[in-house]
Formats: C-alpha cells, sequence, structure tokens
C-alpha cells in the first residue's frame, strides 16, 4: 500500500481542515515546497496536494505552486477546481503525474469517462467523497459544500466501464479529527470493485489505522494531520506498512 502525505493548499500555505470546514483552517507551514522536500527526504515516493483555493473558488489557483513541489523529486497527485481539461493539462504539463478530479467526477461522470480516453486512466484519480447520512454514502462537490444526491453507484457505473483505474474516498464526517478511518468502507469498496485502485482518506491517526488500511486490500492512504502533529513519523508510518 502507498502512503501519500498530503499538502492542502490554500493561498500558498499548508493547512489542514476539519470535515472540509473552510473557517477550521489551521496553518503548519508557509513554505510547502520545504514541506515537499522533507517528505522526500522521509522516504515518501509520492504526495498528495489539494488546491484548497481552487476547490473554493471553483477554479484552480495554484497549479504553479503545485508545479514547484514536483521538483522535491516526489510523483505528484493534485486537484481542486479542476473543472475542464484544459486545467488538467496544465497540472500534467506543470509536473504532475496524476489529476484528481472530484466534482465533476460526480456531477458529469460521462465527461470524465472521455477524459479517461484522452489522457489515459493512469492519469487520472476521481475523487469520490461522501458523507454518510443514515449510513448511506451522499457524494458531495464544490470543495464539499454541496449534496449531489447521488450514490457511489451512479458514478462508478459510467466510470468503470470506462477504464477509471485510480479512485480516492473520503468520509467527509472524519477528515481532519483524527478520529480513525472507515476502514469497513474501504473493504466494501475493494470488494464490490477489486480491479480499481481505491485510496483512502480521512481519520487517520495511528500506525494501527494504517494496518487496518493495509489489510483491506486498498492501494494507497492519505494521511496529513497525523503527519503534522506528530502522532506518528513518515518513517514509523512507512515501517509500519512494510511490517504490516
Amino acid at each position: 500500500m502507498i502512503l501519500y502525505p498530503a499538502i492542502d493548499l490554500l493561498d500558498g500555505d499548508v493547512v489542514r481542515l476539519s470535515r472540509g470546514d473552510f473557517a477550521t483552517a489551521k496553518t503548519y507551514s508557509m513554505d510547502p515546497a520545504a514541506m515537499a522536500t522533507t517528505f522526500a527526504g522521509g522516504g515518501a515516493s509520492w504526495l498528495h496536494v489539494v488546491d484548497l483555493s481552487g476547490a473554493r473558488d471553483g477554479t484552480p489557483r495554484q497549479s504553479g505552486l503545485i508545479g514547484q513541489l514536483s521538483l522535491s523529486g516526489l510523483r505528484i497527485q493534485a486537484g481542486g477546481g479542476i473543472r475542464t481539461g484544459e486545467d488538467i493539462s496544465r497540472l500534467l504539463d506543470a509536473g504532475v503525474e496524476r489529476a484528481i478530479i472530484g466534482s465533476r467526477a460526480i456531477e458529469q461522470p460521462e465527461l470524465v469517462a472521455r477524459w479517461l480516453a484522452e489522457f489515459g486512466p493512469d492519469r487520472l484519480v476521481a475523487a469520490l467523497d461522501l458523507r454518510l447520512i443514515d449510513g448511506k454514502p451522499d457524494l458531495v462537490t464544490d470543495g464539499w459544500t454541496k449534496s449531489s444526491g447521488k450514490g457511489l453507484e451512479d458514478v462508478l457505473s459510467v466510470l468503470v466501464p470506462a477504464g477509471l483505474r485510480h479512485a480516492l474516498v473520503t468520509d467527509v464526517g472524519r477528515d481532519g479529527l483524527l478520529s480513525g478511518p472507515n476502514t469497513a468502507l474501504y473493504a466494501q469498496l475493494k470488494a464490490g470493485f477489486p480491479d480499481i485502485d481505491w485510496q483512502a482518506s480521512g481519520g487517520v491517526s495511528q500506525l494501527s489505522d494504517l494496518a487496518a488500511l493495509k489489510a483491506t486490500g486498498i492501494a494507497g492512504a492519505i494521511t496529513g494531520r497525523a503527519l503534522y502533529e506528530n502522532r506518528f513519523s513518515l518513517t514509523e508510518a512507512l515501517a509500519c506498512l512494510q511490517d504490516a
């Protein structure tokens, strides 16, 4: 399982939100390039980057800065505010390996199916972020501010036949709270769609959370606040995944 350290960018700073609420933004660094270099030095191979300014405004705002992070030597997947094929091209041209498509994947999966054909399934990640309402997943859009009224099957029924390979799911109710990941959800996703490389996001607080996620068989896990608040080190996390 790949560990993805997370850098969330808000107006150039590295921040973390709780449950996607911009009012809860906590700044951890004003030097994202140094943070990326630290992760690279700690043994990470990938970096997960979110343009929160772009997610908030509905159009990418920090593509140039995200491109600079690729100078760390890390492979980067990045998103936030992507709405057009031009947005995707701009990120890929800047050095990003995978573009993360959130709202468009949920609202217009047919469009994203065409992007999968245009850019290739290894260059895109569908971010199917959700809130559980009475136990049922409700996909959310626009920086997690709007309910789509759709469930996972509504979107996957279009994207899977189109060749979707990488998908990221955040249980928004757990994001940034260090409350533990929803391992049952990821186990269900892996069992239902075994050919997709699923990535988990939200809630990781301790090394045992990473071991539990690896046990589900998913391909990757994203962690941010737990690293920034020294719940464990990157070195410890990578060692945990090797031993699990």
